[in-house]
């Protein structure tokens, strides 16, 4: 969270569109507490395979996910080649930092050394996500066209910058 400098990492077995969505999910519930106030979250992105902006599934899970919490995302997306831009990359490196050199044969492995890690003086807060997360799920275009509709992409950088509303009647709290 840029706003406190607070820094939650969560694992899993897989990368996929909907690990990104429920291990945002996870994050929300750890902080709503504290955070509850928040009507719009603003999301930095990288671009990459599985959180692009033309990346169906992840589109329709992050409007999912909008109106489950009733937040309103903007979802940002940094262009291609420009992450030295992106503060998270500056995370890794510590990340990478307080590995060192470990093998990283294992998730048990990788969480104990990212328990190691302090972010701008704080520990980070570690997570596993569990979950079976196939690869390749995709929508076709007619699948695609009323979540299409609920996304507002800006005009000048429509792949780049997308503001999902939520739907009110949607929300839930568990």
């Amino acid at each position: 969270m840029l706003a406190t400098g607070a820094l939650t990492l969560i694992f899993g077995t897989g990368e996929t569109s909907d690990f990104w969505v429920d291990a945002l999910r996870l994050w929300w519930l750890q902080v709503a507490g504290q955070q509850g106030h928040l009507r719009r979250l603003v999301i930095y992105l990288d671009n990459g395979p599985n959180n692009a902006g033309t990346r169906t599934q992840f589109l329709k899970r992050m409007i999912a996910f909008a109106d489950w919490s009733g937040l309103e995302l903007r979802l940002v997306y940094y262009p291609p080649y420009h992450s030295k831009y992106n503060p998270v990359e500056r995370c890794w490196s510590s990340l990478e930092k307080k590995f060192q050199g470990s093998l990283l044969t294992s998730l048990k492995i990788i969480l104990q050394q990212a328990l190691r890690m302090t972010w701008l003086g704080k520990p980070a807060v570690v997570k596993r996500l569990h979950g079976d997360y196939p690869a390749g799920i995709r929508l076709t275009k007619k699948e695609m066209k009323p979540f299409e509709a609920r996304l507002e992409r800006s005009k000048t950088l429509p792949k780049y910058d997308i503001v999902i509303k939520p739907k009110a009647a949607d929300r839930q709290v568990n």
